[in-house]
């Protein structure tokens, strides 16, 4: 009678994760956000619709260099340019949210988390890649509407430059808040897992609750708002205080009540992968 003995090794390599280290599983991840029709829908719509937006304010250059003079501040030709961040907002976080709910609608999220089912390394490998798309999404976005509004901004000198600080500010924050929305997203599908629901629940922390509750004349209510993830990006993607601001939070106030919005859907996410079943 013959015993066959098994590696233990490799045994446990395949019964896990096998090939699916970290880097695999973020190979598997990166392959799906790409293959989806809906990235690509998604990446489009946020590069035309900025783009048209930039397009579109960029000849009342005129009325925020008034403005700034009247205010005695300067004008910046970067807000001009991101004037269309709260579309983009919304539809980075419709991808990031079906990145994950997409799976669970399918029923693949059986198949992916058999496959590792520690589970947190996949709501990981999302995320980096979603991340990745997202940044990427931000850069076309951003270099395709300065192109397209550098015409009508340069009567007015107000072309942003890749030197002046503020460029870098409104820019950066906006590719800041972006990540942080998608990832938001990413963290509550894993809660709610259902795309309409999640969707719902995004946009109503994003716009809803904040559009219903400026309407309300109590300080305490307004500083509420101020805190709000919308709001609060403004505080630090406002580079002038012309178009946008926030008179409760400093800039860098506001990028630390973005980033906790992040991470805490992220975190709940976390939590419900590893407590609920698929």
């Amino acid at each position: 009678m013959t015993t066959i003995l098994s590696d233990p090794t490799q045994t446990r390599g395949t019964a896990t994760t096998g090939d699916l280290s970290l880097l695999g599983v973020l190979h598997g991840e990166w392959v799906k956000l790409l293959s989806l029709r809906s990235t690509w829908w998604m990446v489009a719509v946020t590069a035309v619709t900025m783009t048209l937006l930039a397009v579109g304010v960029a000849p009342t250059a005129d009325d925020l260099v008034g403005s700034a003079a009247g205010a005695g501040v300067e004008a910046h030709g970067a807000e001009l340019v991101v004037v269309g961040f709260q579309i983009g907002m919304v539809t980075l976080a419709v991808l990031g949210a079906l990145l994950i709910t997409g799976e669970f609608g399918t029923g693949m999220a059986r198949s992916t988390f058999a496959a590792v089912p520690s589970r947190l390394p996949v709501l990981a490998a999302k995320g980096a890649a979603l991340v990745a798309v997202t940044v990427l999404t931000t850069v076309l976005s951003l270099v395709a509407a300065t192109l397209a509004s550098a015409p009508a901004l340069s009567e007015h000198g107000l072309v942003p430059r890749l030197d002046q600080a503020h460029t870098w500010q409104a820019f950066g924050g906006v590719a800041f808040f972006f990540v942080a929305v998608a990832l938001l997203a990413l963290g509550l599908g894993a809660v709610v897992r259902h795309t309409a629901g999640t969707i719902t629940v995004v946009l109503g922390l994003l716009l809803l609750v904040p559009g219903v509750l400026q309407f309300v004349a109590v300080d305490w209510v307004q500083d509420l708002v101020s805190l709000m993830p919308l709001p609060a990006a403004v505080a630090f993607i406002g580079t002038s205080g012309l178009m946008w601001t926030n008179e409760v939070l400093s800039p860098w106030q506001g990028v630390a009540v973005v980033t906790g919005y992040a991470v805490l859907g992220l975190v709940a996410g976390a939590v419900s992968l590893r407590r609920r079943d698929v």
